[in-house]
């Protein structure tokens, strides 16, 4: 029996590293923390802590239910999996477009600019700030199969992955918020010009990550209307 749970719990630290370095590039709380900085704009620093705390706490919520229940949804729906990737790839391609063209703020514009209200951003908890921006169609996509991943013939092994994938998703939360949280600070001493800058670089990437989940999604769709 000790054996048994023995060789359990090395599942555990088997799979926190699959599910980590999978969800680490979609999640990207760096990039994220850029954008979020972007839609947020002039705001206290109290603000930014208070949405990072609950953006974070919502991403894990968010996560582990999709992990839970979330092919149970798409089976009782009847929606499989190349279908959420045609329609999330279309969504992350649409913001990363909208971000893409987005004007230029100049660094004299926050002065004169009114900062969004409390009551707004807290209404854009969920929508846009958690899904798609922190834990985008992508991330839903690559846990849906970490938890399909998880499921093994001997219930413990299959727990214990479990426990990995929520370990993973609770660390790459916590970059989240230490991220969203400073992310002022964390370009304060970075040039406007800079952060305009890697922006574009990072919405243009969306808009890519966008078109690919798309295109893999319609790929699969097309092989299964038109069988080789």
């Amino acid at each position: 029996m000790h054996t048994s749970a023995l060789h359990s719990l090395v599942h555990l630290f088997e799979f926190f590293p699959i599910a980590f370095s999978a969800l680490l590039p979609l999640i990207n709380p760096l990039g994220s923390a850029i954008i979020f900085l972007g839609l947020v704009g002039p705001a206290d620093s109290v603000v930014y802590k208070r949405l990072a705390r609950r953006i974070a706490v919502l991403t894990v919520l968010f996560l582990m239910t999709v992990d839970l229940v979330g092919s149970l949804v798409l089976t009782f729906f009847g929606i499989s999996l190349p279908v959420v990737e045609v329609a999330g790839g279309l969504v992350l391609a649409s913001m990363g477009w909208r971000l893409l063209n987005e004007p230029d703020r100049s660094v004299q514009e926050p002065a004169t600019e009114a900062p969004h209200s409390l009551a707004d951003l807290d209404s854009r908890i969920f929508y846009p700030f958690t899904f798609p921006i922190t834990a985008g169609p992508g991330t839903v996509v690559v846990t849906l199969t970490l938890a399909a991943h998880a499921e093994q013939p001997v219930l413990l092994d299959g727990v214990f992955n479990q426990i990995g994938l929520f370990l993973a998703i609770a660390v790459l939360c916590l970059f989240v918020y230490f991220a969203y949280a400073y992310a002022p600070t964390l370009t304060r001493k970075v040039s406007q010009q800079t952060v305009h800058g890697v922006l574009r670089i990072i919405s243009f990437l969306l808009l890519a990550i966008g078109v690919q989940i798309f295109w893999r999604g319609a790929e699969a769709l097309l092989l299964e209307a038109f069988p080789r």
